[in-house]
């Protein structure tokens, strides 16, 4: 059905808004009652066929709704406030994976100052907690030394949109008293960090990288944020984001690729993934709703984690979608990618969506003997650029020990409920449209969020709800699919990435080689719904197995 220009101004009579010269106006109802004419040419874009007299009907609810959404209107409800519902990815029958919480870290050895100071850019968070604790190098020297090369590639990278200076060295000289006071808090103490920047620190401006908020400062900090520092971490940096987390252009530039500058470094976690593969961080928080932690990764060449949907709390976050965002570290290796979350997971009485699961990670496990790997066959089946590093993971899963299993994905219309993301977008962002400031947003094409959030006003509430529904079932699906697997393996973009990002399942994503220009290619591990323990000893085992992860870009620009 061809929607043509007369039911779309119809609709968006209905919907409370006027589409005049490119931007959305508040529609005045005493001027233009909403008629029968109106409410017929609307029905076609929602794919009913009412007759007159049923249109005549509604004309008086209609009118109603459409009061009621002016009056709700007029709140002016800040990003903030989170519906009174909540997401629930938990199936009927779901059993833990993990019975019980424990973490254990594998043996390190020992750590030496390097010769050349310039070395330290890519160590791991251990070997840096380890020279740290030794007292081999202050926080101090080591916050100094991450924020100088913050400032070197911030011309050329773009990753950075507030480096906290002054406030990073006061905690790093609190972080060196206590060391050697003899309060050590464990192996994040000292070490300096960043944080996509749509979490909020009280002191500092949190942008969600868009002009209309380039200014704004909120009055909270972020609880990832505060149990970072309350693990003795040190923020040194705001991150960049692709505005209101999409892709990677911001309101100062295209934040850049360190492979290849001539390549954003992809979205939205965009500045977190360029920064720390360059070697001006350790790690960072980033953030995912259909992609933004596992794209950036992929391109920067970093180790990513999504954890399961409900495990991170998202207080002092930006919204975009209340039941999709998730909080997660990209990092240099899986171990430390495991090390963060297990200090940042965890429920929280601020945030209603967290989900109380324990965590049990063994990183000194030797072998995947005993380990059921389910891999989505149809996808490495097929001719992809990839299939051939993707299909030597399997092989070398296989040859450490684990019982490779092929699995379907559910028959289902997955891509068709991932427009409850836009809806829930053109929620959270609708007062935008209202105040016209998304004409102020850099990027303006017809895939943009400032389209997409007015086409989002056009949502019906019932389909938002059946595509909900929807969601129920194939999350009951994929359960069902996965029972028996340990954990399952599948190409970082294919069904399953929209498809997880729906059921909330936890995944990693890894460096497993590079193509033939040089940049890096990952592979995904997927874990069953609060399943990370399993699938972050499985990932971590390939990855001692390998190098990928080892290599880093030369820098040379």
């Amino acid at each position: 059905m061809k929607i043509s220009t007369i039911k779309f101004l119809s609709l968006t009579a209905l919907c409370g808004f006027s589409f005049i010269s490119g931007a959305f106006v508040i529609k005045k109802l005493e001027q233009e009652p909403i008629t029968v004419g109106i409410i017929q040419q609307a029905e076609k874009l929602i794919g009913f066929d009412f007759s007159a007299a049923q249109a005549d009907s509604m004309q008086s609810s209609l009118t109603r709704f459409n009061q009621s959404y002016q009056a709700l209107r007029k709140l002016n409800m800040p990003n903030s406030v989170v519906p009174a519902l909540n997401f629930n990815p938990v199936p009927i029958g779901f059993v833990n994976p993990n019975a019980k919480s424990d973490f254990k870290l594998s043996k390190i050895n020992k750590v030496k100052l390097p010769a050349n100071k310039n070395d330290l850019a890519f160590y791991t968070i251990r070997e840096l907690a380890e020279l740290v604790r030794t007292k081999q190098i202050s926080s101090v020297e080591l916050t100094q030394f991450f924020i100088e090369r913050l400032k070197k590639y911030q011309p050329k990278l773009l990753f950075a949109v507030t480096i906290m200076e002054d406030r990073a060295l006061k905690k790093a000289a609190e972080a060196d008293a206590e060391i050697k006071s003899g309060h050590y808090r464990g192996v994040l103490h000292g070490i300096p960090f960043g944080v996509k920047d749509l979490l909020a620190q009280k002191d500092y401006k949190t942008t969600f990288g868009a002009v209309p908020y380039k200014d704004q400062q909120l009055n909270v900090d972020a609880t990832v944020v505060t149990k970072l520092e309350n693990a003795g971490g040190i923020l040194i940096v705001k991150t960049t984001l692709g505005e209101l987390a999409q892709g990677d252009v911001w309101f100062g530039g295209k934040t850049k690729n360190p492979w290849d500058i001539s390549r954003g470094s992809s979205g939205s976690s965009a500045g977190s993934a360029s920064a720390v593969s360059a070697g001006c961080l350790p790690y960072a928080i980033g953030s995912e709703t259909l992609g933004s932690i596992v794209s950036p990764s992929t391109e920067c060449g970093d180790t990513g984690l999504r954890p399961s949907f409900g495990r991170v709390s998202k207080y002092g976050a930006m919204a975009l979608s209340w039941s999709m965002d998730k909080l997660g570290p990209i990092a240099r290796s899986v171990e430390d990618a495991a090390l963060v979350f297990n200090t940042i997971q965890g429920t929280d009485d601020k945030d209603l969506s967290t989900i109380a699961a324990p965590f049990n990670y063994d990183g000194s496990v030797k072998t995947l003997k005993g380990y059921k790997i389910g891999y989505t066959k149809a996808d490495f089946d097929s001719k992809y650029p990839n299939h051939t590093t993707d299909s030597a993971t399997l092989a070398k899963l296989k040859e450490l020990g684990a019982e490779l299993i092929p699995i379907e994905y559910p028959k289902m219309p997955i891509g068709a409920m991932t427009f409850v993301l836009q809806a829930e977008a053109g929620a959270a962002f609708q007062e935008l449209l209202l105040t016209h400031k998304e004409d102020q947003m850099v990027l303006q094409n017809k895939f943009a969020w400032p389209n997409t959030f007015r086409a989002a006003q056009f949502i019906s509430a019932p389909e938002y709800i059946q595509a909900n529904r929807a969601r129920t079932l194939l999350i009951q699906d994929w359960y069902n699919k996965l029972k028996g697997l340990d954990l399952y393996i599948t190409p970082s973009f294919s069904t399953n990435l929209s498809m997880t990002n729906l059921t909330g399942n936890p995944c990693v994503v890894l460096p497993n080689g590079f193509a033939k220009n040089g940049r890096p290619l990952s592979i995904t591990f997927m874990g069953q719904l609060f399943g990370e323990g399993k699938m972050l000893q499985a990932a971590k085992l390939y990855q001692d197995a390998t190098d990928f992860h080892k290599k880093h870009p030369l820098l040379n620009f």
